[in-house]
């Protein structure tokens, strides 16, 4: 089939590879527009955009995709189909209906369960035990469309949404590959998603991302793999804000209040509701990541002091 791939950041490129790869032809790709980034905040190409310059590919960057010119090029191009990964704008019907085959959308959970921008944190973030992905011709709504295929992934007791995020992302790049080959061999089919087990999976923001303290070790540690490595989980102390990595759990440490810390020889402790949690990597800000450990010798924490 005649393909354009829409697709924006890093987690898209193992899908954009493998469609390269497979016995099908990619003629352009669609993308987010170059962005500021950096302290100089000059423009800079997305991932997907970056990739397919370096191969002489067309390049498609519209402010959104209800512009007449963009859509234009898109009936000019004439594709089959096109496939999405982390497009991140809504497409409306103008544009659904120009490919003879739809687009397909390859998103990181198993639907009707945490449709929206952020799957992979919603599932860290509230202890699922497993997830995976679906490939669903998009529609209107939000991540509604009839699923044509999914594969399962356990979620390991210290996965980031980093972690889960890029094995999905390689995983679902042979499932997509798999929908398109069936499409184009007739043999696909589509089944609607049940009415039940809806759930939804906004961005987190910032205020998402801060601990709570008062919250239970295994909600502590949770948040934190889900805020990792984006938008990344904070707390302060002394009225400065630090960001934490993940955290371990101590299942018999000593009893301390919420958030306070205990500096010991070969680690640093933080109380929660239950058991404390020992803190892994520290940024303080304008500063480079370093061991609890380091941070805490540096920071000469005194007794009883605690982060909030």
């Amino acid at each position: 089939m005649r393909l354009v791939f829409a697709g924006t950041p890093e987690v898209a490129l193992p899908s954009l590879e493998a469609i390269a790869a497979s016995g099908h032809e990619l003629a352009a790709v669609l993308t987010r527009p170059d962005a500021p980034a950096g302290r100089g905040r000059r423009l800079v190409r997305s991932p997907v955009g970056a990739w397919a310059d370096e191969r002489g590919i067309e390049v498609l960057t519209p402010e959104k995709p209800r512009d007449p010119e963009f859509q234009e090029r898109l009936r000019q191009i004439a594709p089959d189909c096109v496939p999405v990964v982390a497009y991140g704008a809504l497409v409306p019907p103008s544009a659904l209906e120009i490919p003879k085959r739809g687009w397909l959308n390859l998103h990181f959970s198993l639907l009707p369960a945490w449709r929206g921008a952020a799957p992979v944190q919603h599932a860290v973030l509230h202890g699922d035990a497993v997830t995976g992905a679906s490939v669903f011709e998009l529609e209107a709504g939000l991540d509604t469309g009839p699923v044509y295929g999914t594969l399962t992934d356990q979620i390991r007791f210290n996965d980031t949404s980093g972690d889960l995020l890029e094995r999905l992302a390689v995983e679902g790049a042979g499932l997509l590959v798999a929908v398109l080959d069936a499409i184009e061999a007739g043999t696909a089919r589509a089944h609607p998603q049940p009415a039940d087990g809806v759930s939804f999976a906004p961005k987190l923001t910032a205020d998402d991302a801060r601990i709570r303290w008062d919250d239970p070790a295994f909600a502590v540690d949770r948040r934190i793999r889900a805020c990792t490595p984006a938008p990344g989980a904070w707390t302060t102390l002394r009225g400065d804000r630090l960001k934490l990595g993940p955290v371990r759990p101590v299942a018999n440490g000593p009893s301390l209040p919420a958030g306070e810390l205990l500096v010991e020889r070969t680690q640093v402790l933080a109380g929660t509701a239950t058991t404390p949690v020992m803190l892994g990597e520290v940024r303080a800000a304008g500063k480079k990541p370093m061991s609890a450990t380091d941070w805490a010798r540096g920071m000469r924490i005194q007794a009883g002091e605690k982060l909030a």
